[in-house]
């Protein structure tokens, strides 16, 4: 069923499924009627048709094949036998072949339903002697039916295309937010590597080849070329308790032994990292406390200062020192950061798992 959307093929399904049931339980019903009209000599024959009719109302719940085949037999009986049957009969053999004609333009395609339904026809006004206003009235039915059908496909096309569309546009969003995502990832790298050296370099000066080290350093960190396996334990304890010695502050370090994935240690590191670089700038203090702890499989990492604070709201979305290398970073590697701040000081609350 190539070319055939989901709500299409879900369509075509029921049809196929319930098509046939439909046909023989309306028949029946139809024959039971049809029975009370015949005169009273015929109604042995009659209760004969409705004996097939209940047969092939059981074949119309199996095959499709099968279910025509029955859906055939049932009409040409009844239409043959109309001059027999005598009373109404003949209402008895049109609805049959209404009913079976219709049906038949929902379960199958033009090719099969035409010329069956014009052969069927064709036995009717043989049995019958019927004038033009029963081949009208076959033939108007008939095209309604399919033409019903064609709507109602149309319609589940159209659903199906948008259905596609809708999925287009959720798999561009969410392409969109994974660049976003990594794009903001960049930026924050590029804050602690790259602006960083370049802070270094104006403020203090420096040696040709100290530059050119952390020019390696920032270019691999930023290619990638410099990465940590990701699947090994660090214990991110001892990792912060050196990067608070290597701080130009007074860092009060009180650490335990934190073992976390080395993804996971490196986020944590540069997060604090760069919490200890807001210390220094725009505290107004020396002087900053860190505290890593560790308790079932949680690790909670804390930086706080007694500065003269700032208001985490009020932070210019252009400076990414917060968002970016802090709360964005920590949250890349499953983990959550919260930093409040007032008059009289800061803290940094890092955590992981979230």
């Amino acid at each position: 069923m190539a070319g055939v959307g989901q709500v299409e093929a879900e369509l075509l399904a029921a049809i196929r499924r319930f098509a046939g049931p439909v046909r023989g339980v309306g028949v029946v019903l139809l024959s039971a009627f049809g029975v009370l009209s015949v005169s009273s000599d015929a109604l042995p024959l009659g209760f004969a048709l409705l004996a097939l009719m209940v047969v092939g109302a059981v074949a119309d719940f199996g095959d499709p094949r099968a279910s025509l085949g029955f859906a055939v037999v049932r009409v040409v009986a009844v239409c043959a036998a109309q001059g027999v049957l005598g009373g109404e009969a003949r209402w008895w053999a049109l609805n049959v072949l209404t009913t079976t004609a219709i049906t038949l333009q929902w379960e199958w395609a033009p090719r099969v339903a035409v010329p069956i339904t014009a052969g069927l026809l064709a036995v009717q006004l043989w049995g019958a002697g019927s004038d033009g206003s029963v081949v009208l009235r076959v033939v108007v039915e008939c095209a309604l039916a399919r033409l019903a059908f064609l709507v109602v496909r149309r319609s589940t096309r159209r659903v199906d295309v948008l259905r596609v569309r809708r999925a287009e546009l959720q798999r561009a969003e969410a392409l969109a937010a994974e660049r976003r995502k990594r794009e903001r990832e960049y930026m924050a790298l590029l804050h602690d590597t790259a602006s960083a050296t370049f802070l270094v370099v104006a403020t203090q000066g420096g040696d040709a080849d100290a530059v050119a080290g952390f020019a390696r350093r920032d270019l691999g960190l930023l290619t990638g070329t410099a990465g940590v396996p990701q699947d090994r334990l660090v214990d991110v304890g001892t990792s912060l308790r050196a990067v608070a010695e290597r701080a130009p502050l007074d860092v009060d370090a009180r650490t335990e032994p934190a073992p976390v994935p080395a993804s996971v240690a490196l986020a944590l590191v540069r997060a604090v990292r760069e919490a200890l670089v807001n210390v220094e700038r725009h505290a107004g203090t020396g002087r900053a406390e860190l505290v890593v702890s560790a308790r079932d499989d949680r690790v909670t990492v804390t930086v706080a200062d007694r500065g003269r604070g700032f208001d985490p709201a009020a932070v210019s979305g252009h400076r990414r020192g917060i968002s970016g290398s802090i709360v964005e970073r920590v949250a890349a590697v499953g983990g959550s950061a919260v930093v409040t701040s007032a008059s009289g000081g800061t803290t940094v609350r890092l955590a992981w798992p979230a």
